[in-house]
C-alpha cells in the first residue's frame, strides 16, 4: 500500500511539475502598436505553439522602458525580455547591469548586417539581436532626375540644373548634425575612436582637420554652390519634395511614407562622396534590437524567443506589417523589389552605428550647436567653433 501511495505521489509531482513547464510565461515589454503589434502578438502565438511557453505582452511607452528596465529588474519585477530598444541606450544598459549578453546564444550571424551587429554590440559583448535599422539616404525624383548621381561632379550639375524658379536640385537640413554625419565621415571626422570594436570617448574627433573640412563643405553647400537657402529645415525640404518641386532629398525611412502618398517616383541612393574627401559618405545608422533580462530566471526559452523574432522569415514578415527595413541579409534579398528596403539598405551598410556608450549624451548639444552655427555665414572659423564644441564635450564628460 505504502509502495502504491509512493508511486503516486511521484505521478503527481511528475503532472505538476509538467503542469508548470506548460504554464511558464515569458513577459515581454513592447513599445509596438498597430500592425507591428499584432505582427507581435502572431509572433507570441507561433512560439507558444512550438514550445508551450506562454508569452505575455505588455505595451509600455518607448522612452520609458530604459529607466523602468532598470529599476525594475534587479527587484525581479522586469520584463523577460524587451521588443526592442535602440543602441543609443544600450551603453546605460549594459553598464547597469540589466542585459544578458547574447554571444552564448548566438551560433552563427553570417545572416545580420555588420553594422547591426556593431550597433549592439559593447565592449565586445553582443547584448541584443538586431531587428531593424535606418539610416539617411539621397532621394530623388525620377521625373527630374531619372538616374542617381554616383559622383560629385555629377550630383553638383544635376543638383544646379533643376535650381531656380521655385524648384531647388538639392535640400537637406544643414543645421543637424546627425543627419550629416556621413559627410563629416567621408573626410575623416569621428565622435569617438573605434578600436577594434571599443569606442574611447576621450578620443573625440569632430574638431579634427576632417571635421573642419566638412563644416566647411556644408558651408559651401548654402553659400558657394547656392543649393540649400538659409532656414531650410527638415520639414520645409520634405514639403518641397512631395510637391514636385526638389529633386533631391537627404532623408530617412520616416519620411517616405508622404512621398508615397504623394504619388513622387522615387529612387534612393547614397550621397556620391563629396570634393576632396578621402573616404566614403558613411551616414549614422541607428538599430533596435531585442535584448533580453540579466536577472530573468528563463534566459534560454527568452533567447528562443529573441532568436525567432529576429530570424530572416520574421524579419520580411515585418517589414511587411510596418515598413521597417530588415537588418537579416536573407530578409533583404527576399525584398529586393522593395526600393525602400534596397535603397536603405544599402546605406546601412555602408554606414556608421552611432555611438552606443553613455558619453555620447554628452556630445549631442555642443556639437549640433557647432554645425548649426557653421552653416549660418560664409566662411566661418571652423576650427574655433568645433574646438569650443569639443572642449565642452569633454566637460561634459568629466
Amino acid at each position: 500500500m505504502k509502495k502504491a501511495l509512493t508511486l503516486l505521489s511521484l505521478a503527481l509531482l511528475g503532472s505538476a511539475l509538467t503542469s508548470q513547464a506548460g504554464a511558464a510565461t515569458l513577459t515581454v515589454w513592447t513599445h509596438f502598436g498597430g500592425p507591428e503589434l499584432a505582427w507581435l502578438k502572431s509572433q507570441a502565438a507561433d512560439f507558444t505553439k512550438k514550445t508551450g511557453t506562454q508569452v505575455s505582452l505588455v505595451s509600455v511607452p518607448f522612452d520609458n522602458i530604459p529607466d523602468k528596465f532598470i529599476q525594475s529588474a534587479p527587484k525581479g519585477q522586469g520584463p523577460d525580455v524587451v521588443v526592442t530598444l535602440p543602441q543609443d541606450r544600450l551603453g546605460q544598459l549594459a553598464a547597469a547591469g540589466v542585459v544578458e549578453p547574447m554571444d552564448k546564444y548566438v551560433t552563427s550571424r553570417t545572416d545580420f548586417d555588420k553594422t547591426a551587429l556593431t550597433a549592439m554590440t559593447y565592449k565586445g559583448k553582443l547584448f541584443g539581436l538586431p531587428m531593424f535599422a535606418e539610416s539617411v539616404a539621397l532621394v530623388y525624383n525620377k521625373k527630374l532626375i531619372p538616374n542617381a548621381p554616383t559622383t560629385w561632379s555629377a550630383f553638383l550639375a544635376a543638383a544646379q540644373k533643376n535650381t531656380g524658379n521655385g524648384k531647388f536640385g538639392f535640400l537637406a537640413d544643414l543645421s543637424n548634425a546627425y543627419m550629416n554625419y556621413g559627410v563629416v565621415s567621408a573626410y575623416g571626422g569621428y565622435v569617438f575612436k573605434n578600436t577594434s570594436g571599443t569606442l574611447n570617448p576621450k578620443d573625440i574627433g569632430l574638431a579634427n582637420a576632417g571635421a573642419e573640412k566638412a563644416s566647411a563643405f556644408l558651408n559651401d553647400l548654402r553659400y558657394k554652390y547656392n543649393l540649400v537657402p538659409e532656414g531650410v529645415d527638415g520639414g520645409a525640404a520634405k514639403s518641397a519634395f512631395v510637391d514636385g518641386r526638389l529633386a533631391m532629398l537627404l532623408t530617412g525611412p520616416w519620411d517616405i511614407g508622404d512621398i508615397k502618398k504623394a504619388g513622387i517616383d522615387y529612387g534612393i541612393a547614397a550621397f556620391p562622396t563629396p570634393p576632396g574627401a578621402t573616404g566614403k559618405w558613411s551616414p549614422f545608422v541607428g538599430v533596435q534590437g531585442t535584448m533580453i533580462n540579466a536577472y530573468g530566471k528563463q534566459k534560454a526559452a527568452s533567447a528562443q524567443f529573441a532568436k525567432q523574432i529576429s530570424s530572416s522569415t520574421a524579419q520580411v514578415s515585418f517589414n511587411q506589417a510596418g515598413g521597417r527595413i530588415p537588418v537579416s541579409l536573407s530578409a533583404r534579398t527576399k525584398l529586393k523589389a522593395d526600393p525602400v528596403v534596397a535603397g536603405f539598405g544599402k546605406t546601412i551598410s555602408m554606414g556608421t552605428p552611432m555611438p552606443n556608450i553613455v558619453e555620447m549624451g554628452s556630445v549631442w548639444g555642443p556639437w549640433s550647436a557647432a554645425i548649426a552655427q557653421s552653416v549660418q555665414k560664409p566662411n566661418q572659423n571652423y576650427s574655433q567653433i568645433l574646438d569650443k564644441a569639443v572642449a565642452e564635450i569633454n566637460s561634459n564628460i568629466k
